[in-house]
């Protein structure tokens, strides 16, 4: 239609608008159409009310030709169109953005799409849509010194300050404005012009397109119920949104749809394009492989973006009455986030932040397996914060719980520490340290401080621990999950090159070592010897490079403490005497009428051993009718009894008997039957 033509009265006009308006709406326009309506429109033939009219029912039905979005662009710098339309123009680019088949050449003109940003009210749709276009090749210094003018001019604007973290990402040093960590709101949907009439088409094309925006435009069946439904949790279907024509083939595009083996992973590793927004990403390990190759920071700042979004909104801004922590969806989406961090090795920020909210308002039963499971794989906290963040909230939950979740937290910061140690012995470096277990948004920590956040996360477990054995009656079951943590922590410097030793408490130590199972007693034995292979080996390590290691003095002597009352305890036979670290009225024990009580909790009469020592006395003496457990400490019976004590499989035991204890002296000293021992 040429410029000019009259539309006021025009019977014609209106007839073929109206029908290609109906189609627009019931089915969705062709490619084709998709150009020739578009150019139409922003070419202003027949004035700005028609250009509105157009705008509003351009609904693709497949995709959205590049060339088509390029040449509207370019009627921008005319100057004849109204802010408004120019506006309603980018938010129909932004909604049908995944549509778009291809992004090469709209990356091109970057820096003309730039210029509008100065303009108020195009600024928001802007900046969002520069944000989806951002490479690193795209920041350059004076778009960074533009964008912290408009800051200074419009305020801190959610926007601008998205838009300037992502060029954070890229080039630090050029940022240098301090960005909150955390933003709660951005870019928003600009959608809803075109919601209905998108869903339907895509409902009605069967799912040809299923492009990611369906996570926010998808239609809900409406119910009678007035609560909260999990709409953000829906993982959509994995789709480039991009088809099979001689478009995407000129321009070598794989469709991500397409991508079912490794091999076509490998194939086409370069002609693969993500999709704006990448919620979708989570339902396909081959997206996730790719995704953790190109290593794109843009793509992550994105993913962390639509994650935040979704768990903020369902689990901490929903109603009282939201959805129940038995949702179908909730449990699936958690799961899949948790199996996409298993995956990449990494958790996301967006996760973190979540989780240090979600915290104080959580009752420690919904969604408890996932909730705790997302809380291991949080990255390093500053030792300044991790108290306010982590251990308040989850100390209040861990003293007023039941047994199953003492044990569970226990686990959990087990894990959590393991993490921490495993990504500190792999990406340690001689200046600095990058303990972040999300790379794209790493935190830099030096070695002490690092070390400083172990401490506390130690120290922080030694207190539930110490507490949570007093409040259970010393539980085994707990007990167990607490050793499994100090298992971790003894082995810290030789297994995972930290120069960092921290012994257990006395209420972690005494209650293992008078425990009445004998896995228990056998496991601190082990935990001993790898404390005592670990200082040995940072004593002698220190005296050869005369480094200065973060081991004190006070732990070698809690270590010798402990290892003399073992010993003492176990194999001497010294046990409540006089000097001992705990002691008791010698009056007092005459008064409980328990026959040679320094004995009680030796290898012999240990409620732990109990059971092997009777076993033992009938193997040696199957005649004998009456039991004297006494008599397997004179002669070759001593010798025997710890060998018969290995062979039930005690190697915790054996190791720690082997490296801290002198037998042929010892058996010798102890050979006297029934005599008081005295000090040596």
């Amino acid at each position: 239609m040429e410029a000019g033509t009259p539309c006021s009265g025009n019977d014609v006009l209106e007839r073929n608008l109206v029908l290609v308006e109906r189609v627009g709406l019931s089915r969705g326009l062709p490619p084709e159409a998709i150009s020739v309506m578009l150019d139409y429109a922003m070419s202003l033939r027949m004035g700005g009310v028609m250009c509105v009219r157009v705008l509003k029912f351009l609904i693709p039905a497949t995709v959205v030709p590049q060339e088509a979005v390029v040449r509207a662009v370019s009627w921008l710098c005319v100057g004849k169109i109204a802010i408004s339309t120019q506006v309603l123009f980018l938010r129909w680019v932004l909604t049908v953005f995944d549509m778009i088949d291809s992004k090469d050449h709209l990356r091109a003109i970057y820096g003309f799409i730039f210029s509008f940003v100065t303009e108020e009210s195009l600024s928001p749709y802007i900046c969002h849509l520069l944000y989806l276009l951002t490479r690193r090749e795209s920041v350059r210094p004076f778009r960074v010194r533009k964008l912290l003018d408009l800051q200074t001019k419009m305020g801190r604007q959610p926007f601008l300050l998205l838009l300037l973290s992502l060029y954070k990402v890229f080039y630090p040093e050029l940022v240098t404005l301090a960005l909150p960590s955390r933003m709660r709101s951005g870019f928003k949907n600009h959608n809803s012009t075109w919601k209905v009439a998108l869903s339907a088409v895509q409902k009605r094309n069967n799912g040809q397109v299923s492009s990611d925006i369906s996570l926010t435009l998808g239609l809900k069946d409406k119910t009678n119920s007035r609560k909260r439904k999990f709409h953000h949790l829906e993982l959509p279907s994995l789709s480039s949104s991009i088809q099979s024509n001689s478009s995407s083939r000129s321009r070598k595009v794989f469709p991500l749809e397409q991508l079912h083996s490794f091999p076509q992973l490998l194939d086409n590793l370069h002609c693969i394009e993500l999709p704006s927004q990448m919620g979708s990403l989570l339902g396909s390990s081959l997206a996730l492989c790719y995704l953790d190759y190109v290593q794109d920071d843009s793509a992550f700042l994105r993913l962390n973006f639509w994650l935040g979004h979704a768990l903020h909104e369902e689990f901490l801004f929903c109603s009282g009455d939201g959805g129940s922590g038995s949702s179908s969806e909730a449990l699936h989406f958690l799961n899949r986030l948790l199996s996409t961090q298993h995956f990449l090795q990494e958790g996301f920020s967006s996760t973190e932040g979540f989780l240090y909210k979600f915290l104080n308002v959580w009752d420690g039963s919904l969604l408890r397996p996932q909730i705790l499971g997302l809380l291991s794989d949080i990255p390093v906290v500053p030792s300044s914060c991790i108290s306010q963040l982590l251990f308040e909230p989850l100390m209040q939950l861990f003293f007023t719980s039941t047994l199953f979740f003492k044990c569970s937290v226990i686990d959990c910061l087990n894990s959590m520490l393991l993490k921490w140690l495993t990504w500190h012995s792999v990406y340690a470096l001689e200046d600095g340290l990058d303990i972040s277990l999300n790379s794209h948004t790493p935190m830099n920590m030096t070695l002490s401080g690092f070390m400083d956040s172990v401490m506390e996360l130690v120290r922080f477990v030694g207190r539930l621990a110490t507490v949570g054995l007093q409040l259970e009656g010393c539980h085994s079951l707990l007990l167990s999950f607490i050793l499994d943590f100090y298992e971790t922590v003894c082995d810290m410097f030789l297994k995972y090159g930290l120069p960092l030793v921290v012994m257990p408490p006395v209420g972690v130590f005494y209650p293992a070592l008078f425990a009445t199972d004998p896995v228990s007693v056998d496991r601190l034995g082990y935990i001993m010897y790898r404390y005592k292979k670990n200082l040995t080996s940072a004593k002698c390590q220190q005296q050869e490079t005369k480094q200065a290691f973060h081991i004190s003095r006070q732990t070698y002597q809690e270590f010798n403490h402990y290892l003399l009352f073992m010993v003492s305890c176990l194999w001497n036979s010294k046990m409540f005497l006089p000097g001992m670290a705990i002691e008791v009225d010698q009056e007092l024990l005459a008064l409980s009428k328990v026959p040679e009580p320094w004995t009680s909790f030796d290898l012999i009469h240990h409620p732990a051993f109990l059971g092997c020592a009777l076993d033992f006395h009938h193997k040696c003496w199957p005649e004998r009718k009456d039991i004297d457990l006494n008599s397997i400490k004179a002669g070759k019976q001593w010798d025997w009894y710890p060998e018969f004590l290995f062979s039930q499989g005690f190697q915790g035991l054996q190791q720690f008997v082997q490296s801290s204890i002198n037998r042929r002296s010892a058996a010798g000293i102890n050979g006297q039957r029934g005599s008081q021992p005295t000090n040596r």
